[in-house]
């Protein structure tokens, strides 16, 4: 007996033009605006264009937010770009959080102890060299254990976070100030000993900065170096990669010590460039939101730039909305999660698209 034709079923796409695919990416935008602003009405009774309004506001609503919006995408762009070369290659870093926070403790731990023994400019090269090598170490673990015995990265890497929290969570108590506050308190206040230089008299400037930097050399090192290659080649299928000769558990080991050094330096920036001070929770989650926007930028460094962006900016503006109209959080983090749940999905319309059953067909 034939089976009946089903009414639909799902097509994989040729490859859009880039036009057509943030046309799509434009589109699922606006219906994820006109959903939450019925979800707004229905809700609150407010007006979704005055919430809209607000999300501007939080981002861009006066020259400081304006440099804090920039200054809070750099460090998550960083930290995406970072990740990239490894997911890139199948190796499924989950572990950003706490290669962010070692090399963060690195810096702390620079800044406390040597702050007051050597002039500033040796420190700021030794806090440097301690972060990125700190990061790279917390890469490095887990690298060697999936290019040696063929561990689950996922989970390596994911517990990684959880000693990462807890090795700052103890030094914390150990350098607070003052006693029994739990605090590190701001490091060097008096002497800025630590603190990193401000680029044209802007404390803002230097993150950002580094972040174009770091984007431009990723760029160019995923797509025109002989490692960007074999990142691609290991990638797209580990048996051909040893097929042709490649080592893979060097490639492996390599690229995880330089997701985990650039992951070592956006904590160099979040504790000497901009809070001067340590905490569990000072890198605010971005180790895992730089998961999503690796992924929703398909691993291109130019495209991270923009996804990194709508990321801080949702993130800001929700801040704004519980701000303004007496919301609480929950709320903002609702129209942020329906805005984000519409980009996501549409990347199925950009991969796939639906056929309806031929006239004819049984």
């Amino acid at each position: 007996m034939n089976k009946k034709e089903p009414l639909f079923h799902i097509v994989k796409r040729d490859v859009l033009p880039w036009y057509k695919s943030w046309g799509i990416r434009a589109a699922a935008i606006v219906a994820a605006l006109v959903v939450c602003g019925i979800i707004t009405t229905i809700t609150t009774g407010l007006n979704p264009f005055k919430v809209y309004g607000s999300f501007i506001q939080g981002a861009f609503g006066s020259g400081r937010k304006v440099w804090i919006t920039m200054q809070n995408m750099s460090i998550l762009l960083i930290i995406s770009l970072a990740l990239t070369p490894a997911f890139k290659m199948r190796f499924w870093n989950i572990g950003g959080e706490g290669q962010v926070l070692v090399g963060a403790l690195a810096t702390a731990a620079c800044m406390i102890t040597l702050g007051d023994k050597i002039p500033n400019a040796l420190l700021i090269l030794i806090m440097t060299v301690s972060a990125i090598l700190a990061g790279s170490i917390w890469g490095l673990i887990p690298a060697i254990f999936k290019a040696k015995w063929n561990t689950n990265e996922t989970l390596s890497t994911l517990m990684m976070n959880y000693i990462a929290t807890q090795l700052v969570a103890f030094f914390t108590i150990v350098w607070e100030v003052p006693k029994g506050s739990f605090t590190v308190g701001i490091i060097n206040q008096s002497t800025n000993a630590g603190w990193l230089p401000q680029l044209f008299g802007s404390k803002y400037l230097l993150p950002i900065v580094i972040a174009l930097l770091t984007t431009i050399s990723m760029f160019v090192y995923l797509k025109y170096s002989k490692h960007g290659y074999e990142i691609s080649v290991v990638g797209e299928s580990e048996k051909t990669a040893k097929y042709v000769g490649m080592k893979t558990e060097k490639i492996i080991i390599r690229t995880m010590l330089l997701s985990g050094g650039l992951c070592g330096l956006a904590g160099l920036l979040l504790v000497g460039g901009i809070n001067h001070t340590i905490t569990t929770t000072i890198n605010s989650g971005q180790g895992f939101t730089a998961v999503m926007v690796s992924w929703l930028a398909k691993f291109n460094p130019i495209t991270m730039i923009f996804t990194s962006f709508l990321i801080i900016f949702l993130e800001r503006g929700a801040g704004e909305i519980s701000t303004n109209f007496g919301l609480n959080q929950s709320f903002a983090d609702i129209l942020t999660g329906i805005i984000l749940f519409f980009i996501i999905g549409c990347e199925f319309f950009i991969s796939y698209r639906i056929v309806g059953r031929k006239k004819g067909d049984k």
